[in-house]
């Protein structure tokens, strides 16, 4: 076979090592054109008044963005760092580069597989091929013993039949010859005034002690295996692909200093990031919609004032209050905080739970779509496995 370039369009996937994409590219001394894109429709506000992508997160993407170029930079490459529609920059790129095949991890909320369609296509009129790829979840799609559309929408029984019936695939060895094209060291990330933000919201963003990138992974997750920690709190890494599922799971299993009971409760939560991921795969734009995945219509006559408070942690409860001061400061709470803060805004307050869910969009430094908005409709009552439905709508 005559040896290729590949673009390998980086997403939630920042990272260098447990990487198919790379470990497929760098096969027969393929040049690799590695490339991450700021799409500005990941910077807009939404229609409840929140940000798609808060002050917090948006440093944490830079910092992870720049530590996957200094990896790159180690191997003599460069990371293409562009702002503007993938739709229309990865076709140019592949025009002007001379671009073989383009890969990427593929997603499974709509925003972010609508524009892998828009990619799709627009490379399909240049006779290339978009390439996809399955990292983000623990078990492979084509591994489960279930097809998606007969996936349990039980949590346990999703956990029980596919850890009996099939297995987890081990970690992607790293690329011993990789080779990428060369070209002019150039690219830097934008800086937050660039993506919007203003003076006091990059205040405090150089605040934020949760720090970005494949490097800062690495060295938390050595943190965890050391023992003694309860909850990993890698979720931020893992959202973006700092760090892969598969890594920590099998650095897991292999730590004999955890007690069976705290290494479950940690495996658990690897165990609810895949079953969210599926369920967005099998129901899709179900977990975006009021009623979710119930058949009953049902209004909520919280309003502005009352989601006002709850946001900036001015309500009757004090609890909750300094759950919200939290989070708006740090941009990280852990689960039991997240679920009794929307469980107040949605059974106290009787605010839209999507509204909640858009809040914690703009402000996690670990959001990702399918558990953000997953466990959100578990907390309001529809969601996919009836038993964790943790309010009863009559």
């Amino acid at each position: 076979m005559n040896k290729k370039t590949i673009l390998v369009w980086f997403r939630n996937d920042l990272r260098i090592c447990d990487n198919e994409m790379l470990s497929l590219a760098s096969d027969k001394d393929n040049a690799i054109l590695p490339v991450f894109i700021y799409d500005p429709r990941i910077y807009v506000e939404t229609k409840y008044g929140t940000k798609k992508t808060g002050v917090l997160r948006a440093k944490f993407i830079n910092e992870s963005v720049e530590d996957l170029q200094r990896s790159i930079r180690s191997f003599n490459g460069e990371l293409i760092i562009e702002s503007g529609l993938p739709e229309e920059i990865l076709p140019e790129l592949a025009k002007q580069y001379q671009i073989d095949e383009v890969y990427h991890h593929r997603e499974v909320a709509y925003e972010e597989t609508k524009v892998s369609a828009l990619v799709e296509e627009a490379l399909w009129k240049l006779q290339l091929n978009l390439r996809h790829f399955i990292g983000h979840t623990l078990y492979h799609k084509e591994d489960l013993p279930f097809p998606i559309k007969d996936i349990p929408d039980d949590f346990n029984t999703f956990k029980k039949k596919a850890s009996r019936e099939s297995s987890i695939r081990p970690s992607i060895r790293f690329p011993e010859n990789l080779s990428f094209l060369e070209i002019a060291p150039e690219w830097s990330v934008p800086t937050l005034e660039d993506l919007g933000f203003n003076e006091e919201e990059i205040k405090l963003a150089e605040g934020s002690s949760i720090l970005g990138g494949e490097t800062e992974a690495k060295k938390q997750l050595t943190l965890l295996m050391c023992g003694g920690m309860t909850e990993s709190r890698l979720s931020p890494w893992i959202s973006l692909g700092c760090l892969s599922v598969h890594t920590y799971y099998h650095s897991l299993i292999s730590c004999s200093n955890y007690p069976k009971s705290i290494s479950n409760k940690l495996m658990d939560e690897l165990w609810w990031h895949d079953y969210y991921r599926f369920m967005f795969k099998k129901h899709g734009n179900k977990f975006f919609k009021l009623q979710g995945l119930s058949k009953i219509e049902f209004s909520c006559i919280g309003g502005d004032e009352q989601f006002e408070n709850w946001k900036s942690g001015k309500t009757d409860n004090a609890e909750v209050n300094h759950i919200m001061e939290t989070l708006n400061s740090t941009g990280y709470i852990n689960q039991a905080e997240r679920t009794e803060a929307a469980a107040y805004l949605v059974n106290d307050l009787r605010v839209n739970w999507l509204k909640g869910a858009a809040y914690f969009e703009e402000k996690l430094v670990d959001y990702n779509p399918a558990t953000n908005y997953g466990s959100w409709a578990h907390i309001a009552g529809v969601g996919s496995s009836f038993k964790h439905n943790l309010k009863n709508i009559s």
